[in-house]
């Protein structure tokens, strides 16, 4: 087994996120599948990894790291040729913001257990569906304001960054869930963009799903 290990779930937006960025820093690893459906992350093994229960988990270095944005951020001060990260502080700063909008901002409140948290206190049968379009959604538009003076390829400039590994999988859930995307011309231009490179093809929910 390769050296460099990720325990990951297919459609998990924060496994989604670090599966690009160790394509970005061509980095070899193998995969172990935690099957979130099937409860395998509250296995008694994994949660001495992962004391959170969470996925992504990446052994790396003779280490567990956890939280997919700290992980990308280790990737990028130890690969940075990897461009995960602008070799400038206010570049960073910028990036750092994007990322953090759609990671701190939107996925929390659309995660998983949030879903199902919400299905046992209502019985309106798509309480779920409604929550998930009306939170994505709100969150791409905060998104797209951000995003609107920029004038690269990508979310910072025309080159791939942290920014774009969190928007791609949320821009994915977008259409998982049918929020639509009319209004947001400049996440759907950068998600295009991104969809073109072998970093983010490789790293696909439907090439990786287990």
């Amino acid at each position: 087994m390769s050296a460099v290990v990720l325990y990951d779930y297919w459609r998990s937006s924060a496994s989604y996120r670090v599966r690009i960025a160790l394509n970005m820093a061509g980095i070899d690893y193998a995969t172990v599948p935690v099957n979130l459906l099937e409860g395998a992350h509250r296995n008694p093994d994994y949660l001495k990894l992962n004391p959170q229960g969470l996925v992504p988990t990446l052994v790396i270095d003779g280490m567990a790291l956890t939280q997919s944005l700290s992980i990308i951020e280790y990737l990028a001060e130890m690969r940075p040729e990897s461009g995960l990260l602008p070799r400038d502080a206010a570049g960073r700063q910028r990036v750092r913001a994007l990322a953090y909008a759609v990671a701190m901002d939107i996925h929390p409140i659309c995660n998983m257990h949030v879903a199902a948290h919400l299905a046992t206190l209502t019985a309106k049968a798509d309480a779920r569906e409604e929550w998930m379009k009306h939170f994505i959604a709100d969150g791409l538009r905060k998104l797209q304001m951000m995003l609107r003076d920029g004038n690269g390829e990508f979310s910072f400039g025309d080159a791939p960054t942290m920014a774009d590994l969190c928007l791609v999988p949320q821009v994915y859930n977008a259409r998982r869930w049918g929020v639509d995307m009319t209004g947001f011309h400049r996440i759907v231009d950068i998600d295009r963009n991104c969809a073109e490179l072998p970093a983010f093809q490789a790293a696909h929910p439907d090439r990786v799903r287990q």
